[in-house]
């Protein structure tokens, strides 16, 4: 098995970690931090960091593109700061490309979705530099497993692939 790492962020990270731990040829999710301006944050001090997503995956049953594709269907990445109830830039819509060929695909699924007709406004999804992944505090790690009943904003908002 061959495996990579993808880092997203759309909202709050419970979500998108029930969603993405389903999805074939995920192997691994961890929720945690990515993007801000401390080391070591946590939840109640991460200025600047997005709540995010690290996916690991099996190259030989999934790839880059079909991640983001499924990204781009289960959050709205036209809202600025904004999922759901969520507000401020740690719920912001962020892909933390870690090479020049993710930050391209990135780019060219943005352009997709735009010219898709699943969202009424441009993507306003950032495109940042993969720099370091904090994993979240145990309790926040596979959290709506732990609490079937518990918050989420993400859901497949259209069953057809983007690209």
């Amino acid at each position: 098995m061959k495996k990579q790492s993808i880092y997203l962020a759309s909202g709050c990270f419970w979500g998108l970690e029930e969603l993405f731990s389903q999805q074939p040829g995920v192997i691994n999710t961890e929720v945690g931090y990515c993007g801000g301006t401390n080391d070591n944050p946590n939840y109640r001090n991460h200025p600047g960091h997005a709540e995010s997503l690290k996916i690991e995956y099996d190259i030989e049953k999934t790839n880059y593109s079909k991640l983001i594709d499924y990204f781009f269907r289960i959050h709205n990445p036209t809202t600025i700061n904004q999922q759901g109830n969520d507000i401020g830039t740690s719920y912001r819509s962020a892909i933390f490309y870690q090479s020049q060929a993710e930050y391209n695909q990135a780019l060219d699924m943005i352009d997709k979705v735009n010219q898709s007709s699943i969202y009424k406004s441009p993507v306003v999804t950032s495109l940042e530099k993969f720099i370091k992944f904090y994993s979240a505090e145990d309790y926040h790690q596979d959290y709506l497993k732990k609490h079937p009943h518990g918050y989420t904003c993400h859901y497949l908002r259209t069953p057809t692939t983007i690209s």
